[in-house]
């Protein structure tokens, strides 16, 4: 695959994941819009975006040809752990905007960022720990 259908891909991928995520924190923040409220919106956006973004990235990005609950046990936990430190990158982004200007639009642009932010560092180090080939780092 050429560097630019990679990121193309990818930036598509994580568009699709990013669109998943703001689509069930809405579908959550329906129900009010407690700190409480607030707080699960944001777990399970997080939650699906995570499962969209690693199904897509495992066979469309990395062309990983493992199968088995083992293996997608191991990646991912692996992809998850890689992801504590985007998804810290992100909600302090959402949540700094949501803080700042309390309104659902500064809150999804902070998500957005902070997704975008996110998503660049998580590629990286899924490439090196997640999905590594023998010999590549």
């Amino acid at each position: 695959m050429t560097r630019t259908a990679l990121v193309l891909r990818y930036a598509g991928f994580a568009v699709l994941a990013t669109l998943a995520n703001l689509g069930a924190q809405r579908l959550v923040l329906l129900t009010g819009e407690s700190p409480l409220q607030f707080a699960l919106a944001v777990i399970v956006g997080t939650g699906l975006g995570l499962v969209v973004k690693y199904a897509l990235d495992k066979r469309w990005i990395f062309a990983d040809p493992e199968t088995g609950l083992r293996a997608h046990g191991r990646k991912f936990s692996l992809y998850t752990a890689m992801g504590l430190v985007t998804t810290a990158i992100f909600w302090a982004t959402e949540t700094a905007f949501w803080t700042i200007w309390q309104t659902h639009t500064a809150r999804e642009i902070g998500a957005v960022l902070g997704l975008a932010v996110g998503y660049l560092v998580k590629y990286q180090l899924d490439r090196r720990f997640v999905f590594a080939t023998p010999g590549r780092i």
